[in-house]
Formats: structure tokens, sequence, C-alpha cells
């Protein structure tokens, strides 16, 4: 049974269909684009590997009240019916309908001579409501955002993040379009979620090192050993998370004769965003 949706706010005699009513029969390689049945065809290199690493990195970044998905067909209007490469939508279902919500953030994996077609599907998803729709050009190593105000996109800077409510953290644009830093970004959004698996993985080895260091401070003395082990734990967790540790950040913490100091960077240096941030006084 067909379901719509209206709003008190939209203008009289239009009416805005849910998200999850279908003009097509889900699970086949078909949309409908301006009333146009159109064909999707298989992901080829290196379109399927991009597309890969976006589902990764979108659920590993999402936050516990967002969910993440891939090729999930939205209901946009009359005439459009179409799935974006990924999608980040509340985890709530509609209250109204009771279906899913409209999601928050859209992503479509292209290359150069599809921009201008994702740019059809970006302007029905910011017709409908979707806050923000991006393009990832694999061609190009680049990433855009559609803007409501020229109804184009716009490039993102490589060294720019995406900030949003939906995401835990900021997303590295960087992770988005080179294969080679999907890991680490994967790797950091995790670390921020305090994934237990990982911060096991983290105190075992800050353990370790730590039982090591005792080891070795019992030949030189109870004190300072102690001091030396959580100081050797505390730079063992930085370079586990892949946070860079100046000359001069690593003679402090070596310098650093105080363990309840040493243990209170220790802990910080699990979540923290950077070696600056661990170190804070």
């Amino acid at each position: 049974m067909l379901r719509r949706m209206s709003t008190s706010d939209e203008p009289r005699g239009q009416r805005r269909f849910a998200v999850d009513e279908r003009l097509i029969v889900p699970e086949t390689r078909y949309e409908v684009v301006g009333g146009e049945v159109v064909y999707v065809s298989p992901a080829d290199q290196p379109h399927g590997s991009r597309h890969s690493k976006l589902s990764a990195l979108l659920e590993a970044y999402v936050d516990d009240d967002f969910d993440a998905a891939a090729d999930m067909l939205t209901r946009t209007s009359e005439k459009n019916d179409f799935a974006p490469d990924g999608s980040v939508y509340p985890a709530t279902p509609d209250p109204e309908t009771g279906g899913r919500q409209l999601e928050h953030l859209a992503f479509e994996v292209v290359s150069s001579e599809s921009l201008s077609h994702a740019g059809k599907k970006a302007a029905e998803l910011a017709k409908r409501g979707v806050r923000r729709i991006f393009a990832l050009d694999v061609e190009r190593q680049r990433a855009l955002e559609w803007s409501r105000e020229t109804g184009s996109w716009s490039l993102l800077h490589g060294d720019a993040v995406i900030e949003d409510e939906a995401f835990v953290v900021p997303l590295p644009v960087h992770a988005l379009v080179s294969a080679a830093r999907a890991d680490d970004a994967v790797a950091r959004a995790l670390l921020a979620k305090a994934n237990p698996v990982l911060t096991a993985a983290l105190a075992e080895t800050a353990a370790q090192s730590k039982a090591e260091g005792k080891v070795e401070g019992k030949a030189e003395g109870k004190v300072e050993g102690k001091a030396e082990g959580k100081a050797e734990s505390l730079l063992a967790v930085l370079a586990t998370r892949g946070l860079a540790v100046t000359a001069a950040e690593e003679a402090r913490i070596r310098a650093c004769a105080d363990a309840a100091t040493l243990h209170r960077w220790l802990v910080r240096a699990v979540t923290a965003a950077s070696v600056a941030d661990a170190l804070a006084d």
C-alpha cells in the first residue's frame, strides 16, 4: 500500500511523498530520475573501490543517533526515486510515517563526465530537504559539495574537513578521495567513539610497555623505572594512534619524573585529537 506524507508548511496542491515510498521495485538496478526509468550498471574500478571506502568511512564516523547506508532508495518527488551511493540518516523512525527518516547527508561517487548527472540528483535531494550533498570525483581525486545558492557543485579543499552534527568527529576530505588515507581515518573515528576493541588493544600495549619499563626500572631504581615505564607507554600509545610526536614533545615526556602526570597524559592519549591535547596542563 502506498504511503504519502504531507506537511502544513508545503504549498497547497503539492504533496510530499514518504522517503521509503517506492516508484520501482527495490533490490534491483533501476532508479527513476525525472520520470525516466534508468538502469544503474555495476561499478568498475576505481568507482567500486571508492564506493567501498566511502561505506567504511561513513559507518565509522556517524554518531550514535544516526545510521549509514549504501545504495538506499529515496523518494524525492512524484517523478524521482533514486539511491545515493552513501546516505546518513537519523536512526529513529519518522514519527509521522513510522518508516525511515530522510537522510541528512548524501554522497555520490562520480566520474568527471557524470558530474552533471549527479548534479540533477543533488538538486532533487536538496529540494526534498537533504541538508548536504557531496560528490566524490574518483578520476581527479577531489570532493565537491552541492550549493543551494548557486545550484552547482563547489570544490572542497583537499585539506578541509566535513564538520557535521551527524559525525562523531570531522571527516577529512582527503580520506574520501585518497584510498591510502581511508584506513587511518576509520581508525581515528573508532578511537573517538572509544571503540572497545581498539581501546582494549591500546590498553594492553600500554600495560605491556609499562611492565617492560618496570623491569628496566628495577635495575635503576623503582621510582625512576616507574616514570620511564609510563613515558614509554605514553609514546607507544601515541605512535599506535598515528599521532606525530615532535622532538620537543618527546623530550618533555621523557624528562617528566612525576608518575601521576605521566599517567594523566597516558589516559588522555587514548582519545586525544593531538599530542598537544594529550599533554595539556
